[in-house]
């Protein structure tokens, strides 16, 4: 266990650790639905977040893992004032940042547009490399103000 396991701060809404596996996602995007209308968060805007973290969870198991597995995603949602912010951590190798590119939009073939979904859905996204050197960090922010 490590920082990303436990709340932090009052400011932590949620942090939901679960094994890599898309069977895992239908109980996230619950708990994540649940959160947010908890935090009085309108329908839309919930269903836009949902979204986003389930693209984002998916393409943590399709491309950092490269397949399911019971290493971990652990989800972490924080709130202040008119601020969403949403972390999600893995353990697999280390990703480049600049590899990640989004698909042009000509190009019509089935997938590959959760990185569309997830940059019309949210103010700023950055992955980075996890301090430990083992694993990613997705950070996704969305205002509201």
């Amino acid at each position: 266990m490590n920082h990303f396991d436990t709340p932090t701060s009052d400011h932590d809404a949620l942090v939901h650790r679960f094994p890599a596996r898309a069977k895992n996602l239908k109980d996230t995007r619950t708990k994540v639905r649940a959160t947010l209308t908890q935090l009085g968060y309108c329908p839309d805007t919930i269903e836009q977040v949902v979204i986003a973290i389930d693209e984002a969870c998916q393409n943590i198991i399709r491309h950092a893992y490269g397949q399911e597995t019971e290493e971990a995603i652990v989800l972490r949602i924080q709130y202040q004032q008119h601020d969403l912010h949403i972390t999600l951590r893995d353990y697999a190798p280390p990703v480049d940042a600049d590899c990640i590119k989004l698909r042009d939009l000509r190009d019509i073939r089935p997938g590959g547009l959760g990185g569309h979904f997830m940059h019309h859905i949210m103010d700023e996204i950055s992955v980075e490399c996890a301090p430990e050197g083992n694993g990613n960090i997705l950070q996704m922010h969305k205002r509201f103000a």
